[in-house]
């Protein structure tokens, strides 16, 4: 049987969803999630604290409701086709989860290499945002954007907890990319990201670097790290498009 510490100052909840959480992650519940009343004789908790902890791993994207199945481990909350110029708070939101951001800089850096990127001097002054991207309660991504401050300097002072830099960018603006091109390919995110996104040592994330057009003018160089076991990318063939796959490379810079 499960065990919940009941001298812990945690609540009940909080430590069974906890568990929930590790146990998911470890590859439990593969054929069928645990009725609530059989979670309630587990853990020897009321069925409140049971109902507690599935709203929260509700509300972080672990888990669905789903009509007639009862509650269920939702393996790809998250999915993007590939081959258009997304949002990833869109992307979010479009799945009925709620998107916020924790800032952890927003400010003017000079950047050789972001800079390089750019096309433009490496002494330029660039604008600098770097977000926690948080889908529910739990952490999806870690982005980060270099634009020139000559374009973006009114950004600076913006709030991002709860909008997309690009619907910032067009309000302050009147642009926002409408063309460029996306690496992505699988990493083992560093210590800092990892720790950002509470994934352990050994779990692969995504790596995507982009590079943002407006009008044939490069505006923005952006690399985000996202978690893998959270969210997919969909590639849809159809007859119009074009064949063969690109080795070890992305599209150039001009």
């Amino acid at each position: 049987m499960s065990k919940v510490d009941r001298s812990s100052p945690l609540p009940l909840w909080s430590q069974v969803e906890s568990d929930l959480r590790n146990r998911i992650r470890n590859g439990e519940f593969e054929d069928a999630f645990p009725t609530d009343v059989s979670l309630v004789a587990e853990y020897d908790v009321s069925r409140h604290t049971i109902r507690e902890a599935i709203r929260h791993l509700n509300k972080s994207g672990l888990l669905l409701r789903v009509r007639g199945r009862g509650t269920v481990i939702n393996r790809a909350e998250f999915e993007q086709p590939l081959g258009g110029l997304y949002s990833l708070f869109r992307s979010v939101e479009a799945s009925g989860v709620s998107q916020t951001s924790r800032v952890l800089e927003n400010g003017v850096v000079e950047d050789r290499e972001a800079a390089d990127r750019l096309g433009v001097p490496p002494t330029t002054q660039l604008v600098f945002l770097e977000r926690i991207r948080y889908a529910g309660d739990a952490p999806l991504a870690v982005d980060r954007a270099w634009l020139p401050y000559s374009i973006a300097a009114p950004i600076v002072d913006a709030d991002f907890s709860r909008t997309a830099l690009y619907d910032e960018l067009e309000r302050t603006t009147g642009i926002r990319p409408n063309e460029g091109w996306e690496r992505l390919r699988p990493v083992l995110p560093s210590f800092t990201d990892r720790k950002h996104l509470e994934l352990d040592r050994n779990d692969a994330a995504f790596f995507l670097q982009r590079l943002g057009r407006y009008n044939d003018r490069v505006i923005e160089w952006r690399t985000t790290t996202i978690r893998g076991d959270r969210y997919q990318f969909l590639a849809d063939w159809s007859q119009h498009s074009s064949e063969g796959l690109r080795l070890n490379a992305a599209p150039t810079d001009d």
